[in-house]
């Protein structure tokens, strides 16, 4: 590994080490929750995603850092019937011209049974900017589903300027029925 590469991997791994604590955190079903009243409130128009959709995985803080290598991370819940079914997990691994650090806030919708029932074989994966639609009043108006998923992402705090690819790998796990 040249000097360059050992520099930019140590930037990505400050970046993300210096990012909230929160956003690193194991999100709570309340914390959850908020993040969906705040999407709400921000773009009233994701209604019909959320009524129409065979589920959606919540990630209320994803926290996000990178210097030409960069990383996210973050936990959350997966929906079915409007209820919580089981606990997910993202990781997402870039590289490219990028540097910054942020938190956000994301949500996968799945268009039909299929789509999500691949997301509950816990080896999903998707690109890492994937028709991702900022959400802000009236955005989600014009969005569609592509392969079966519409991303939304709502950013909370931070400022990331990036042109890089990579990809993110999700984990699901059920709740299980004894566990409250």
């Amino acid at each position: 590994m040249n000097a360059i590469q050992k520099f930019s991997v140590a930037a990505a791994l400050a970046a993300l080490v210096a990012l909230p604590v929160a956003a690193r955190a194991e999100a709570t079903l309340g914390d959850t929750n908020t993040a969906i009243a705040l999407m709400r409130k921000a773009d009233p128009g994701l209604s019909k995603f959320f009524a129409k959709s065979a589920g959606y995985a919540v990630f209320p803080n994803i926290g996000k850092g990178g210097f030409i290598v960069g990383g996210a991370g973050g936990s959350g819940y997966l929906f079915e019937g409007g209820k919580a079914i089981g606990k997910t997990s993202m990781a997402q691994a870039t590289i490219g011209a990028q540097i910054g650090g942020q938190t956000y806030s994301e949500i996968i919708f799945f268009e039909t049974k299929e789509a999500l029932a691949a997301f509950k074989k816990g080896e999903w994966t998707m690109a890492a900017q994937v028709s991702a639609v900022a959400i802000k009043s009236g955005a989600s108006a014009d969005a569609k589903y592509s392969d079966g998923v519409a991303v939304f992402t709502l950013a909370k705090a931070g400022a990331m300027a990036e042109a890089s690819v990579g990809g993110q790998k999700f984990t699901y796990e059920p709740i299980s029925a004894k566990k409250k």
